[in-house]
């Protein structure tokens, strides 16, 4: 995102700001450390966990207190910097950024920027300015859910580019492999290696450790009587020209190391996926065809070995990831949220609930009637969505802003306290220093575009 901001030159200064490196090293211990144990010896819980935070809006009630105060050195960042445009690629700053929008804190565009192929709804907020998914897949689950078209935009996942300077590779060299050791992790790495040992195509491998020094020594070790077929490297800068180096990648389906090997045209072998967001990326990608998966070590030899053997297979994964790679995503995203609505979109609690509530029933929101049903407040000028509401809502507002045209003007000055949807917050981030703001109230209609023919 970083590098997208320094190709426009209405961008002046960008700040990347990390939400764990500024918090308390306990927070950030339990946040990361803490799940990276929980994946090495509790994957189950993992994927329980995933699972019960995926419903759309399950969270929905404020910030807890020990995030809230952690998320304090955040905050006076924010302050001291005075944003534009906040640009979250973490469902946590996304939730702040939203209670700081709703308390009028900042009024600054921010967009919420997905890291997977599959949408969790642990990122929905109750305020943002845009909603950035992996695939189109994710826009159509939420508008069909209720979320307005126009704020949510299926764009790909943000990744670093760089223009490919390898030179080309001669037609008779053999397959290259690059495995990534690192993120796989120490004894599953090691055994994926000496799978490849056994293979009986003819390959190259570059085995990438990271910064994991034991692990190179050992992938090394375990190598050395292998003819110059592997080349073993550390932490490396090189992994941009490593991706359009190789026909095949060996490793975990993350969210951001799938989405470089999309983008380069680069098919996938997948190993030891994290139970939840990994294994959902992985079933995309093999849906797609760009991707094959080994469920266990003992086969990955093997299955490599399948990819390579079977006249056209290796191309036509290639073709695939070619067709859903999005080098452009962080571009896009840019555009999207800098060129869009200026102000936030709010989703009231109880629309939140009724969101909720329709997903956990399997309905769309064109299923739902009478009170409960949702209802969308449209900005007359701009003409994007600026609230999503029940129709009771509605029935409130109207007492209170209704015009002779059937519209409603939202006032400031006529706020009262609301028990029922926190008015007070809700007009606050949607007026955004003016007076009043004519709107437009629109009922949702097919939860499907119908094309035509």
């Amino acid at each position: 995102m970083q590098k997208a901001c320094a190709g426009r030159a209405d961008i002046a200064e960008v700040q990347v700001l990390d939400v764990l490196q500024v918090s308390s090293a306990l927070y950030r211990d339990v946040l990361s450390k803490g799940y990276f144990a929980l994946v090495e010896d509790l994957p189950w819980l993992i994927e329980w966990g995933y699972d019960i935070s995926d419903p759309p809006f399950r969270r929905r009630g404020p910030i807890d207190p020990w995030t809230r105060a952690n998320a304090l050195p955040v905050v006076r960042a924010i302050k001291r910097f005075r944003p534009t445009a906040i640009v979250c690629t973490h469902f946590l700053p996304a939730q702040l950024m939203a209670s700081l929008l709703l308390r009028g804190f900042t009024d600054a565009r921010t967009a919420v920027v997905t890291t997977d192929y599959d949408f969790q709804g642990l990122w929905l907020t109750g305020a943002f300015h845009a909603l950035f998914v992996a695939r189109e897949e994710g826009r159509v689950e939420l508008t069909a859910l209720g979320l307005p078209p126009d704020r949510i935009a299926a764009t790909g996942i943000p990744i670093s580019t760089q223009v490919n300077n390898a030179p080309p590779r001669d037609a008779n060299d053999p397959p290259a492999l690059l495995i990534s050791a690192g993120a796989t992790g120490g004894d599953y790495a090691v055994a994926v290696v000496r799978q490849t040992l056994h293979m009986r195509s003819p390959f190259t491998a570059t085995v990438v450790c990271g910064r994991n020094d034991g692990l190179r020594q050992r992938i090394e070790q375990l190598v050395s009587t292998a003819d110059n077929r592997y080349r073993v490297l550390g932490f490396t800068t090189e992994m941009p020209q490593l991706l359009r180096r190789a026909d095949l990648f060996v490793g975990k389906p993350g969210g951001l190391s799938a989405s470089e090997c999309m983008a380069a045209g680069l098919p996938m072998v997948l190993v030891n996926p994290i139970p939840g967001q990994e294994v959902r990326n992985g079933d995309y990608l093999m849906e797609q065809g760009a991707a094959v998966r080994c469920n266990t070590a003992a086969t990955i030899g093997w299955k490599i070995d399948e990819v390579l053997r079977e006249p056209g297979r290796l191309k036509r994964m290639r073709a695939a990831a070619q067709s859903i790679g999005r080098p452009d995503a962080a571009s896009d995203v840019l555009s999207g949220l800098l060129d869009g609505p200026s102000r936030p979109l709010v989703v009231t609690r109880a629309a939140q609930k009724t969101i909720l509530a329709a997903s956990e029933q399997r309905l769309v929101a064109t299923d739902l009637t009478g009170p409960t049903s949702l209802v969308r407040l449209i900005d007359a000028a701009e003409g994007s969505t600026v609230a999503l509401l029940r129709a009771e809502e509605l029935a409130d507002l109207q007492k209170r802003y209704a015009t002779p045209n059937g519209g409603l003007v939202l006032r400031r000055d006529q706020a009262a306290v609301s028990f029922r949807w926190e008015e007070r917050r809700v007009l606050r981030a949607m007026l955004r220093g003016d007076g009043a703001l004519p709107v437009r109230v629109e009922g949702l209609s097919a939860s499907f575009p119908i094309l035509p023919g």
